[in-house]
């Protein structure tokens, strides 16, 4: 499957919010008002991630509207933050997740970050094979960062 990225748009908030929620469980899936905040935080911006074919039917199978999008920030200490990588679950495991995190590392790389880090949850053994993949490294635990209670790791990366 091709895709294609683009900026955030107001009109797809909505969309984005939904796909949260289908991407996390209730407790580590941000609410309306965190999600907003973290799209309008200066220094962040937000990129969607949408089917590059025409979708023609309900019955063809094909995606309409976002498949995903990463939300990540540039901090004034150099450093890169993803706040979040969400992908729907049927657009899962077709490199969309490795398209995303490689055009917020360059687009931090643009903004002069040095590195870039985010948070994932200790037992989400599926986003943790995703960042060794791409050579995330554990820098620390953070104790009941969530709010259902669950430790997060803290994971960095140079960005050359």
């Amino acid at each position: 499957m091709d895709f294609s990225l683009r900026d955030f748009q107001p009109e797809d908030f909505e969309s984005l919010w939904h796909i949260d929620q289908q991407c996390f469980s209730p407790g580590i899936s941000y609410s309306h008002r965190e999600l907003q905040a973290y799209v309008r935080r200066p220094g962040s911006f937000t990129l969607v991630a949408e089917s590059a074919l025409p979708h023609r039917s309900p019955q063809d199978h094909g995606f309409a509207g976002p498949l995903g999008f990463i939300v990540a920030e540039a901090t004034r200490r150099g450093v890169g933050h993803i706040i979040t990588i969400d992908v729907l679950p049927q657009a899962r495991r077709a490199g969309l997740g490795s398209l995303l995190l490689a055009a917020a590392e360059a687009r931090l790389q643009s903004a002069k970050c040095k590195a870039v880090i985010l948070e994932v949850a200790v037992n989400n053994s599926a986003a943790l094979a995703f960042y060794k993949r791409h050579r995330y490294d554990v820098m620390r635990t953070i104790p009941h960062y969530y709010s259902d209670g669950v430790d997060a790791l803290l994971l960095g990366k140079p960005l050359a």
